[in-house]
């Protein structure tokens, strides 16, 4: 489903009360009813009335449409729409017959240069409120045709939909069917989804559209209301009242997948209401009502957060994270431990739920034990740690229920499943997930498939949450169908762009290519002959976000410039991409591919800072010091570069090492003659000599206030031409990369100064918080294992103490302990300043008191709003009017925490993807033969019943069991080869020790190297996992020199990186705020994603609003 624009918001007074104030609809752009359908009255089209013959429309839809028509001051057209300048839309209404377009009409339709909608023949459309749509600083042109997908509604179509709330409740997922389009969703459908009222409300407002619409286009209102369809279905000419069954079987009889998926829905009511009627005993206990919750809260006996379930004990384990009121008034410092499935009481993971603690002496601590399943801490026995806080659900404040991939039970289990084999119990990919049972009666042909559900609902008499089958992915273990699986369990959508988001797009092709328009080289600083500009970026990198100059000035200082590509000059505020881009927030990285937050004709083309090509970009300049390289001044602006090369990391590392052969691999060197090539190799490697230089310097003075240098694995996939997996390489650290991250920083650094002084309480920043202490207690216990202590009381001590954990003999030690360290941080968040207090600004990796997104633009919605502000900064300087309606605090934060949400989804799938091509590279290998299946590991971390190992060559980290499931332990013998053997552990702080009932005994300390074997544990329910097997005791001596060479590369630190960020940074979606309302048009709103879910929610904070003023009640 491609969710759209348009809708009406009327206002009057009298009968049409229902409605005025309280209809907004959002609705999607129709398609073509297919051909020979009809409707069961008779042809539906334009003009044509029901059954009946014409007569003039009747009862309150008249009185409705008069006050409706009242408001507007206009007759109505055809439904044209037209985003306005804070995002909604308007009705465009068609002049008095006879009457001419305004000029600002045409000047409107001239620069869109697309009808938004073909009106009817003779039909003119009127721009109405003066507002315009207007291209990207004047660059017009028609994008290359794309299917009409776009949010817009359309002429072509034969008729409109509307679903009552009953309809929108029960059939969701059949409604987001790409075929089926032209649905206008009312706000007070959705509302009732709430209160359940509201029939006939949706029944006067559908009346009002047909009308609205100059009668020329059949309205279809669509209920479960057999009253309603006998009472409403003849009322009105051109407004048809039938069944949802019987929409579907006669406007869409061929379109069988939303016909299986109308039976799955239907047959899943059925059960429901037959298991409420049945008398089942009770499996858990009942919630609490929401009134005694609140109180509860309030008077501190009840305590809200979110469930988080530990993925390797689903059955056992859940934490309560604290939120909100009961984080400050609880007294806790940590989460609270939810023990087994009945405490849980059918909250699901990323519930918001209410906990009552337990009396102390019921209190439970976490287990120790590695564990593969539930079942293996059942056998095992091992004793759980220190107790800690243990409680119960009593209630659910908000169920975060979502899209779920399940597999469906083997043959053999759904025999074993019981008597009726419709109802099947499928298994979700995620671990925390509880089973869920569904009725479908194509068990036998999904059995090897990737499939979406939905939960309904999780009855108080039921085991399990009751669901239905949505839609099928892919076969399991193909690469399409799991990496679809990762999407869908990270709520990432990566439909195309639509026709209406492309249009917007400007045009660069051989026949018309873009170009510098004269007026940006007036108001723009041109650096294109005065600056030798250049990036640096991974081999094959299209969206070059940044550049980078560096020259010296007359008065002999030096001039340090990062120049950002100015996504903003071709991303308005509220457009259809600008809407778009904040859905996405992000561009999201898999291991082998990318899903971009904006189209490519700006990604990978005129947005991106490519070599050779005039661009605009946003610059941030410096004057330092020529001996110092303190700062003396800075500036910002607009300006237009001329990027001199586009250098991959390995080649600007080489030119800095003074190693000229790579020149030959760099494009901009090849057809220069010898002389010329000569003088600008010079000039290049001063460039990037002095950057390098400047960058030592920022970091220096960085790490001085505590800046920390943390490890993370970043491993690339290298795929052969056949795209097959040839290899996993861990990212190699080099001086460059710390270079440019140093530049990106303190670009960052100073413009989160500059928004924060022009808008104290509006700007968006990036803070950092300190870790909580008791996370860095594995960090300490490890160190001083080794001999090492490490003073976790600042930033500032911690730098310093992991830059002197140093083991001379082996680098790797230090490595492990900076990656425990990145494990204990807290997640770095955006905010708005007027959310936080200064002091709490301050980002503790980075040792910045204000830092935000500025360099990333093409990649992060964070980072165009912090564009935005910057040049709403830069004219409040220069006393101009600010051009851009900036974000209330208000708004600002909650788009704040959708982008923080959309990071997080982003950091997951990458992790997800790069996990799932570790395990397609071991899968097809033989672990016995294979020579890449056997590396060395080093071992970071003791269990009870094991070891935690680091992979240094592939990146991998991984559990190693020195006991098996049959209860025998490892033994090593004379040649350091294990083999199992009964006997016991014994586990110490350090280390574990396994001892044979013969005597022989094998000790594992922390750090040690060992040699393990890598093979694949394969599943059909879920993800493949890596699993490691200790062969011996004894380092892995590498044979293949290249291999030895390359693993020594990996000893280095990593590069200094934001705390955070092990992938691309993300952003959200902000609702459009809302401006006064004039009364001489219609508002229309647009959702913003492809679910209903996405749009319940809209429409729940839309409810919210007070328009009051906006129609003057």
């Amino acid at each position: 489903m491609q969710p759209g624009a348009a809708g009406a918001r009327a206002t009057g007074a009298g009968d049409a009360a229902a409605l005025l104030g309280a209809e907004r609809e959002v609705a999607r752009a129709p398609r073509r009813r297919p051909q020979g359908l009809r409707s069961p009255k008779q042809p539906l089209g334009p003009g044509v009335g029901a059954a009946g013959g014409e007569r003039e429309a009747r009862g309150p839809g008249a009185a409705l449409t008069a006050a409706a028509r009242c408001f507007l001051g206009v007759s109505t057209s055809a439904l044209p729409t037209a985003p306005l300048s804070n995002g909604r839309a308007q009705s465009l209404a068609s002049p008095q017959p006879g009457g001419r377009a305004s000029g600002a009409s045409r000047r409107a339709q001239g620069r869109r240069n697309l009808p938004l909608v073909q009106p009817q023949d003779g039909v003119e459309v009127k721009w109405r409120g003066g507002v315009e749509l207007r291209a990207p600083r004047g660059e017009v042109g028609r994008h290359p045709a794309v299917p009409r997908d776009g949010k817009l509604l359309s002429s072509d179509v034969t008729h409109y939909m509307i679903p009552d709330w009953k309809v929108v409740q029960d059939y969701l997922e059949i409604l987001e069917f790409p075929e089926l389009k032209g649905i206008i969703f009312m706000q007070t459908a959705c509302q009732t989804l709430q209160h359940q009222r509201g029939r006939r409300s949706i029944y006067r407002a559908a009346v009002w559209y047909y009308h609205h619409c100059q009668d020329k286009m059949p309205i279809v209102m669509v209920t479960e209301d057999e009253e309603a369809v006998q009472q409403y279905g003849s009322e009105t000419e051109g407004v048809f009242v039938i069944s949802f069954k019987n929409y579907l079987d006669n406007f869409w009889p061929d379109l069988k997948a939303a016909h299986e998926l109308c039976d799955s829905i239907l047959q899943s009511r059925r059960e429901r209401e037959n298991e409420s009627q049945e008398s089942h005993g009770k499996e858990y206990t009942e919630h609490l009502p929401l009134e005694v919750l609140e109180a509860g809260i309030k008077s501190g006996r009840y305590i809200q957060g979110v469930l988080n379930v530990n993925k390797h004990r689903a059955q056992i384990e859940a934490f309560v994270r604290l939120q909100g009121a009961s984080c400050k008034d609880s007294g806790l410092v940590s989460d609270i431990l939810v023990h087994g499935m009945k405490a849980r009481n059918r909250s699901i993971h990323g519930d918001v739920v209410v906990v009552e603690l337990l009396p102390k002496n019921e209190w439970k601590g976490r287990t120790a034990a590695l564990c593969e399943n539930d079942s293996d801490d059942k056998a095992l026995g091992d004793p759980p740690s220190e107790p800690m806080p243990t409680g119960k659900v009593v209630g659910i404040l908000q169920k975060n229920w979502r899209d779920y991939v399940v597999t469906f039970p083997s043959k053999e289990e759904v025999q074993s499943q019981g008597k009726n084999a419709q109802k099947i119990l499928v298994t979700p990919w995620d671990n925390r997930i509880p089973k869920i049972r569904i009725s479908t009666q194509q068990t036998e042909a999904l059995q090897d498939f990737r499939v979406v559900v939905r939960i309904d609902s999780w009855e108080s008499t039921s085991l399990y949450p009751n669901g239905h089958f949505v839609r099928v992915l892919g076969r399991i273990g193909d690469l399409e169908g799991e990496i679809a699986t990762i999407l869908v369990e990270n709520s990432i959508s990566v439909v195309p762009f639509s026709e209406a988001q492309m249009c917007e797009m400007p045009v660069n092709t051989p026949e018309n290519p873009w170009k510098v328009s004269p007026e940006e080289e007036r108001e723009r600083k041109d650096l294109r002959e005065t600056h030798l500009v250049f990036s640096i970026d991974p081999k094959g990198c299209e969206d070059v976000d940044d550049t980078l100059s560096v020259r010296t000035l007359a008065n002999g200082n030096l001039e340090l410039g990062v120049h950002i590509a100015d996504v903003t000059h071709f991303v308005p505020p509220n457009s259809y991409i600008d809407i778009e881009a904040r859905t996405r927030a992000i561009t999201y990285y898999l291991a082998d591919r990318r899903y971009d937050m904006l189209p490519s004709i700006l990604s990978a083309d005129l947005c991106s800072l490519l070599g050779g090509v005039d661009r605009y970009a946003v610059s941030v300049i410096w004057e330092l010091d020529k001996t110092s390289y303190e700062i003396k001044k800075v500036w910002y602006g607009r300006t237009i570069i001329r990027s001199a090369y586009k250098l991959f990391y390995e080649a600007a590392q080489e030119l800095l090492d003074r190693n000229f052969h790579i020149v030959d691999d760099i494009p901009e060197f090849r057809d220069l003659d010898e002389k010329s090539r000569q003088a600008k190799l010079e000039e290049l490697v001063w460039a990037i000599g002095k950057l390098t230089e400047i960058a030592r310097h920022i970091r220096a003075k960085r790490d001085r206030c505590g800046a920390l240098e943390l490890e993370g694995v970043e491993i690339r996939v290298q795929l052969d031409e056949k795209k097959n997996i040839h290899d996993l390489i861990p990212r190699q650290p080099l001086e460059v990369h710390e270079t440019v991250a140093e530049c990106m920083i303190l670009a960052n650094h100073w413009v989160a100064k500059k928004i924060w002084e022009s808008f104290p309480h509006q700007a968006l920043l990036r803070q950092h918080p300190p870790p909580q202490q008791e996370f860095f207690s594995e960090l300490r216990e490890c160190a001083k294992a080794k001999g090492f202590f490490i003073d976790t009381r600042s930033n500032k001590t911690l730098a310093d103490s992991l830059d002197n954990a140093n083991d001379p003999n082996d680098p790797i030690v230090n490595r492990l302990l900076r990656s425990m360290a990145t494990q204990a941080m807290s997640n770095a968040l955006y905010f708005s300043t007027g959310s936080c207090a200064e002091e709490e600004f301050h980002h503790y990796g980075l040792a910045l008191d204000k830092y935000t997104h500025f360099t990333s633009p093409i990649r992060r919605y964070s980072d165009i709003v912090v564009h935005r502000l910057l040049m709403a900064a830069i004219s409040k300087d220069k006393k101009m009017e600010i051009k851009d309606n900036l974000l209330s605090n208000k708004d600002l934060e909650e788009l704040c925490r959708h982008i923080n949400n959309r990071n997080r989804a982003a950091q997951h799938s990458q992790k997800q993807s790069t996990e799932l091509f570790q395990c397609m590279y071991f899968k097809d290998k033989d672990p016995e033969n294979e020579a890449r299946c056997i590396s060395d590991g080093v071992i970071y971390s003791i269990r009870t019943n094991g070891i935690l190992v680091f992979i240094p060559r592939f990146g991998i980290k991984g559990a190693a069991y020195l006991r098996n499931k049959d209860g025998l332990v490892i033994s090593c013998g004379s040649d350091s080869r294990s083999e199992w053997k009964p006997g016991s552990l014994q586990r110490f702080q350090n280390k574990i020790t396994s001892t044979t009932t013969s005597g022989e005994s094998v000790t594992f300390h922390l750090f040690d190297h060992v040699t393990v074997r890598i093979s694949v544990q394969a599943s059909r329910c879920h993800s493949d996992t890596i699993r490691l097997e200790i062969i011996s005791n004894k380092p892995y001596l590498i044979p293949d020199e290249d291999l030895f060479q390359q693993s020594s590369l990996l000893l280095k630190s990593d590069l200094v990186k934001e705390v955070t960020r092990s992938v691309e940074e993300a952003q959200l979606v902000q609702e459009v705020k809302v401006n006064v309302i004039q009364e001489d048009y219609q508002k229309y709103c647009q959702t913003k994603g492809r679910s209903l879910y996405t749009l319940l929610e809209e429409i729940r904070d839309l409810a919210l609003l007070d328009v009051s003023n906006s129609y003057g009640m």
